[in-house]
């Protein structure tokens, strides 16, 4: 990472930290959300840039979401870094094995094989009546470091808690794109049987690629368990996976910070769009998501690419 990388992230960081003590308590529990939430697309933009597009990210997020749920409701452990971690580890390691199975395969193939994978988990959370079935169950108030919040300031706690993992994923992402490994994803996608020939294995690459990307996304339903405190299978279901889809289309794979501009944007409009119009609000984002599409092809993540090299930043 550059200095000047460096610099704009923590300015940013700052920016918005010090914003959250000022805002509304709608807008700060929209903005938590949609933080959580950009950490899945964070894990679909590395998938992107290499040619992926799974339809199966839900099942990560709620495998940390209901990690998250199920520490709180049978063990004695309250603290939220120790949910966060857990949820890490457990999505990581369902990731890395199911990627054993879908870094074998390509397009549909792939998009098809991760939505059946969390259709799966979604079948066993509805007919499991320990799990909640399909009303889920509430999610036990968390602790930050031995301290139980209430109100505003629990609130504004979470906020920065959230904030803060984002900002370590930012990072973490932005480095990964920066080795060799990251840098590899356009010859993955455009360029996968050369790769081969220089002894390179493409399959354990996406497989790397699937594993960060299930963590990012387990780590996003653990957060955003802690911040709704109730976790239900349809966090499981695709059209959560379509919700992140269609956020890293909005977003484009240009720009990390495209991911939680996207998010934000995409719940903003969200929200406004279901107290405009309740019965028929999908027709708004319909109407987003197409003139995207048509005027803005590469996404938000574009216009940050192009304002960032105009001000000499590397875009990584």
């Amino acid at each position: 990472m550059t200095w000047r990388n460096t610099l704009v992230g923590a300015l940013a960081f700052a920016v918005v930290a010090s914003a959250a003590v000022v805002l509304p308590a709608w807008l700060m529990s929209l903005a938590t959300i949609a933080l959580a939430n950009a950490l899945v697309v964070l894990g679909l933009i590395i998938l992107w840039r290499a040619g992926l597009v799974p339809f199966g990210q839900a099942l990560f997020y709620a495998t940390g979401a209901y990690t998250v749920a199920l520490l709180g409701r049978f063990t004695d452990l309250r603290d939220a870094v120790l949910f966060v971690i857990a949820a890490a580890l457990l999505s990581g390691i369902l990731a890395y094995l199911v990627g054993l199975l879908l870094a074998r395969y390509r397009d549909i193939f792939f998009a098809m094989l991760s939505l059946a994978m969390s259709m799966i988990l979604y079948g066993v959370l509805v007919k499991t009546e320990t799990l909640g079935s399909t009303d889920g169950f509430h999610v036990e108030s968390a602790t930050f470091f031995g301290s139980a919040l209430h109100g505003r300031t629990a609130e504004l706690v979470l906020f920065w808690f959230v904030l803060a993992w984002c900002a370590l994923a930012a990072l973490v992402v932005s480095v990964y794109f920066r080795s060799v490994a990251g840098s590899l994803a356009v010859p993955v996608r455009e360029r996968e049987i050369r790769l081969e020939f220089l002894g390179i294995s493409v399959n354990r690459l996406i497989h790397l690629k699937l594993i960060i990307a299930g963590t990012l996304a387990g780590i996003g339903g653990a957060l955003a368990a802690l911040a709704v405190e109730h976790v239900d299978p349809t966090m499981a279901y695709w059209t959560t996976s379509g919700g992140f889809v269609f956020v890293t289309i909005l977003a484009g794979a240009g720009s990390i910070a495209a991911a939680f501009i996207g998010s934000f944007l995409f719940e903003l409009v969200r929200s406004v769009a279901v107290d405009l119009m309740p019965g028929t609000w999908q027709i708004i984002l319909g109407t987003v998501l197409l003139l995207t599409i048509l005027f803005l092809p590469g996404g938000l993540g574009s216009v940050v690419t192009v304002g960032r090299r105009r001000l000499g930043i590397k875009t990584p």
